[in-house]
């Protein structure tokens, strides 16, 4: 992402947000672990895949291109806008994109090899719910891998502009605000597992870095794709250009100017049927 500014863009509808959350976030955050993920799995042992919480594709390109060229790839969000983009990027390769619900899957019990799911679970409503459909579907030997974030702190960039942002907001955060982090826990991805059905699973943290050309530009695209800097703008226009300025100053100072190599961490869990 390059801006010239320090201005927030404005999106003229959610596809436009779409694309700009590929542009920017995906590289920087989702990228390493699309390609962490796509090494984790055994091709030979999948004939159809499903893929949950697909968003703009950045998984799914690595999953299709890891897959034999045999094997089905279903890929599926529940964001319209989402797949448009997804769609459009990913128009030459052989896809299957569905509109499914994470908690309410459309397929029969027994019947998939391999469910993928990155960074989606934290925002489904009801966890439990939508892991025991994961369970549902696989087959007999077949596995769920999904990631899902590290606390906060340890995602050095994102803890900066949070930071930054709670000095503007004014009252309370939200809870939706930390859902991105909010299934950190092990232990209590474990428990849910288990109570989905899964017995054999392994969970560990992964560490990565996330990159970005300059200080500057990863400012820009932190506060421009992040929604409660879109709540502070609602309420101070004026200061955007303030608060893009000291994110940029104190992810500067702390991870470097050109480029800017921030600490990222991820949960990164497999468990099989």
């Amino acid at each position: 992402m390059s801006n010239t500014s320090n201005t927030i863009p404005s999106f003229d509808s959610s596809r436009q947000s779409a694309v700009r959350y590929d542009e920017f976030l995906g590289p920087m955050f989702f990228e390493p672990y699309a390609i962490e993920v796509a090494a984790r799995i055994d091709p030979s042992s999948v004939s159809l895949a499903l893929e949950i919480a697909a968003g703009t594709g950045r998984v799914t390109r690595h999953l299709r291109e890891r897959l034999s060229v045999a094997a089905r790839l279903i890929a599926s969000d529940i964001s319209e806008d989402m797949l448009a983009v997804a769609k459009e990027q990913l128009s030459d390769l052989e896809i299957d994109w569905q509109n499914i619900d994470a908690q309410q899957l459309p397929f029969s019990d027994n019947s998939i090899d391999l469910v993928v799911c990155c960074f989606g679970y934290m925002f489904v409503p009801d966890k439990p719910k939508a892991l025991s459909e994961a369970y549902r579907v696989l087959k007999p030997g077949g596995m769920l891998l999904f990631t899902t974030w590290d606390k906060l702190e340890n995602n050095g960039a994102s803890y900066i502009s949070r930071s930054v942002a709670k000095r503007y907001y004014e009252g309370e955060l939200p809870d939706s605000y930390n859902q991105a982090t909010s299934m950190h826990d092990e232990s209590s991805i474990s428990a849910l597992l288990e109570v989905a059905g899964f017995s054999k699973t392994s969970i560990e943290k992964v560490q990565k870095h996330s990159v970005c050309g300059t200080a500057k530009e990863a400012a820009g695209g932190l506060v421009a794709t992040g929604s409660i800097f879109e709540e502070i703008k609602k309420r101070h226009p004026t200061s955007m250009d303030k608060i893009i300025i000291t994110v940029e100053k104190e992810l500067s100072e702390k991870f470097g100017v050109a480029p800017m190599i921030a600490p990222i961490s991820a949960v990164m869990c497999q468990a099989w049927k």
